[in-house]
């Protein structure tokens, strides 16, 4: 079945930096196996020169279960005003996770919590970033009647508070020492003003025009130098009777704001922002007007600017003058420009700056402002931890060591990892190692500790640390490469192929399939390293290996020149079989080799987006979904692209519709499909499961080719099985069977269990462990049907093969209670 996860498919810690002498040849368009046997020692030496995994930029607690449900507690009972904050410190905990799915709902919570304007705008934009390359799927949806509603641009005049500013006084007994009239002279202009009802426009022209000075006797008093046109005081006499601004220029309006700022006049002050507000269209329109915004402090103005700045994330940081009004805004301006959310917003440009590059001026004033703008002790954490990473990445040494030594005080433990390292760079690795020490004996060690002391440590105590760093945390990617690494300078090959395949059993890492293309290199097995190197180009187009010496392409095209090619026919078959045989990396290989050539393009990338998603690559298969849209044969094979793309994003019943569209114009297999399957994961109602039957015995009825025909056999079943209709279901898991369709073996065992056949049950999932490629989640499944010490064996299988499973870790808890 389609599933879609949203966890990191890649890990980002760690990148091969050091090219192998013997690449040399191969850049200049060589690949002999004689050079390659012969210089096999130089590329393995070289191997060795691995990088050292990077300092994290990610808040890192020590126990992400107790500060996860600290913030839950929080949650619950915190006033409304705080809980876009702690939604944010939630956000940045499963970043650190690495945990996509669940950092992106949390910014949408905070999105939705936020209880000002600025912070509604903040992480808006946030979410429009983190979007990014999504516009498409905000196109789809209105197409559908439906509006992503984080994309919308706010009204801030509207849902700013208004109030009146007018001074109030009482016409009966307040007495006028002049004339009812007051005229102001501008030049050679006379602008005639009712003098009650200007002076009751601020408390200063109060006591000009009726206190103790001499205009209060005057009937004509000279204007000329206070900076307002005839035109803009003309206007304010109006303001002062009607309380609405006229139709004017943004530049009479900005004189008006002037006079208003300069005579503390809150209500034309108030009217002229918000007229200048509606101004504000473009970026260079914010940029002028900010400037004004901050210098008089006109909070509205400056929040409508600051939108459409930030509605231009991250090209707007390219702009001198954007990043000027960032990283110069003092405590004050920035009060003015974002109200209590300055840390938010520092948070959202930083992330942005850091993702383009981590080591520019433009990230380091960013994140020094967040250091100013931290209030509690974990936002400091964060700020300090994450300007320190910045600053060691810059090799700014002496600048780095109190950062993440402030960091480190004020509660965050992963900052040690920084101080280590410096301290290690001082050549003291005897001083680093008694750091972590220090850490490791005051609470439970973690996997990144062990990780971290084995960089101060040789031979056998290196290999030692590493190996109890992959036990306690298996997503670490450094062990996994440096024991490849060492196996190869041994000369043994194939022992570092196994070593890098336990990561990549559970886990697709660009630097690990890299690591891989080499052995297969050195083993002179070039099918091999010629479907790694398209695996990797399937996941990065634009990826460069060899510590991005050499575009992954231009080896691709090398490796090609050793590989016997193969007709159009030839790859369907490969693509058969290894589908069959659950070869998910296999099978991607083989798409991205037929798309070379092929015209179904628009099919064969919806193939490639199905196996990402079980890959577990969520964006690397919308990326695929959108290109088999753009390359979609027919208007009724596009909609039902469009129809996963919004089903794909949790819009479930706008991807129904775009079905039936698709099934309006043609009757088709994947329309057809694409209904059931939402249909079935859509509703909860029994009777529905006769509507899916129905739409999926339409799609049987329609041409397609036998790996969809299997997967529909297969659906069918599982809908069988919940009605309880065990020999029809038992029928189409045996049809899917006889196309080639390996994982119905799983459905089949659930019949024969749900037939009191326990032995049938665990042969059926013995035959799926013995064809496919990966089969953690086979063992995992035959646990189930079999006896006490025979489900024990299985599941250690499973943690060894994936062990990130959950289930076979609740089990052993379960079994050592009883």
């Amino acid at each position: 079945m389609r599933k879609l996860f949203f966890s990191e498919s890649a890990c980002k810690e760690t990148k091969l930096h050091s090219a192998p002498h013997s690449w040399l040849p191969l850049e200049r368009g060589n690949l002999s196996k004689s050079s390659a046997h012969a210089s096999g020692g130089t590329s393995i030496e070289s191997l060795m020169k691995m990088p050292e995994p990077a300092v994290l930029p990610h808040f890192k607690p020590a126990d992400y279960v107790d500060i996860l449900a600290q913030i839950h507690e929080e949650l619950e009972s915190c006033p409304l005003d705080e809980k876009s904050c702690l939604y944010l410190l939630q956000f940045q905990v499963f970043r650190g996770l690495g945990e996509a799915k669940l950092s992106r709902r949390s910014l949408q919570s905070a999105w939705e919590k936020a209880s000002t304007i600025h912070e509604k705008l903040i992480f808006g934009a946030w979410l429009k970033y983190e979007k990014k390359g999504e516009e498409a799927i905000s196109d789809l949806l209105s197409s559908c009647g439906k509006c992503s509603q984080e994309f919308r641009l706010l009204d801030f005049v509207s849902q700013a508070s208004t109030g009146s500013h007018d001074m109030s006084y009482d016409e009966e007994s307040d007495e006028f020492r002049g004339s009812a009239v007051v005229h102001f002279r501008i030049r050679d202009d006379m602008i005639a003003c009712d003098r009650r009802k200007l002076a009751a426009l601020s408390t200063p022209l109060y006591a000009m025009l009726n206190g103790g000075f001499r205009e209060s006797y005057l009937e004509v008093i000279d204007m000329s130098r206070n900076g307002i046109s005839p035109i803009g005081m003309r206007a304010i006499s109006k303001f002062s009777l009607s309380g609405r601004l006229p139709y004017l220029s943004a530049d009479a309006i900005l004189e008006m704001l002037d006079f208003a700022n300069k005579f503390c006049c809150k209500g034309l002050k108030d009217a002229c922002e918000r007229k200048l507000a509606s101004f504000v269209s473009s970026r260079q329109d914010a940029i002028d007007f900010m400037e004004c915004a901050l210098e008089l402090g006109c909070s509205i103005l400056a929040a409508s600017c600051l939108q459409v700045l930030l509605n231009e994330l991250p090209e707007c940081l390219n702009d001198e003058q954007v990043v000027r009004i960032f990283s110069s805004a003092n405590k004050q301006q920035r009060l003015t420009m974002v109200g209590n959310a300055s840390f938010s917003l520092y948070c959202l440009l930083s992330e942005v700056s850091m993702s383009t590059n981590p080591t520019s001026d433009v990230t380091l004033s960013f994140l020094e402002k967040l250091v100013e703008s931290a209030s509690d002790s974990r936002q400091k954490q964060l700020a300090l931890h994450q300007l320190a990473c910045t600053r060691f990445l810059r090799k700014d040494y002496a600048e780095a060591e109190p950062l993440f030594s402030a960091a480190f005080s004020a509660g965050h433990l992963y900052s040690v990892v920084g101080l280590a390292r410096l301290t290690s760079l001082r050549g003291n690795k005897h001083f680093a190692l008694k750091l972590l020490d220090s850490v490791m004996s005051s609470r439970w060690p973690l996997g990144w500790m062990y990780q971290e002391r084995a960089l101060y440590l040789d031979g056998d105590s290196k290999l030692e640390n590493l190996n109890k760093a992959t036990e306690l945390d298996p997503t670490l990617t450094y062990p996994y490469m440096f024991r490849a690494a060492f196996l190869m300078k041994r000369q043994s090959v194939e022992a570092a192929l196994m070593e890098i395949n336990r990561i990549l059993g559970f886990k697709l890492v660009l630097e690990c399939l890299e690591l891989r293309f080499c052995c297969y290199l050195a083993l002179e097995d070039y099918r091999a390293a010629l479907c790694d190197v398209q695996a990797i180009l399937t996941l990065a187009p634009d990826y460069r290996m060899i510590g991005g010496r050499v575009a992954a392409k231009q080896l691709r095209m090398l490796v090609l020149e050793n590989v016997e090619q193969s007709t159009t026919a030839d790859c369907w078959m490969q693509l058969y079989d290894r589908w069959s045989s659950v070869d998910d990396i296999g099978s991607l290989s083989v798409i991205y080799q037929m798309l070379e050539s092929d015209t179904s393009k628009g099919v064969l990338y919806f193939r490639q987006s199905l196996l990402l998603l079980r890959l577990n690559c969520p964006e690397s298969a919308m990326r695929s979904l959108q290109l088999a849209r753009e390359h979609a044969a027919s208007d009724h094979e596009r909609l039902v692209y469009e129809g996963w793309i919004l089903y794909d994003t949790g819009h479930c019943e706008e991807g129904l519709q775009k079905a039936e569209a698709s099934i309006a114009i043609q009757r088709s297999f994947e329309a057809f499909f694409l209904k059931a399957y939402a249909l079935a994961d859509s509703s909860l109602d029994p009777s529905t499961s006769a509507t899916v039957v129905s739409l999926l015995e339409d799609a049987l009825r329609c041409p397609s080719d036998r790996l969809r025909k299997g997967q529909a056999l297969n659906n069918l079943g599982s809908v069988y099985v919940d009605c309880g209709k065990l020999d029809l279901a038992a029928e189409c898991y045996i049809n899917a069977l006889k196309i080639g369709h390996t994982r119905a073996h799983q459905g089949l065992a659930r019949v024969h269990f749900l037939r009191n056949n326990r032995t049938g049950a665990y042969g059926e999932m013995t035959k799926l462990i013995e064809k496919a490629r990966n089969n953690a989640s086979a063992y995992e499944k035959r646990s189930e049907y079999c006896d006490r010490e025979l489900t024990k064996a299985d599941l250690q299988m499973v943690t060894k093969l994936d062990p990130l499973r959950v289930y076979p870790y609740r089990y052993r808890a379960a079994d050592v209670g009883m």
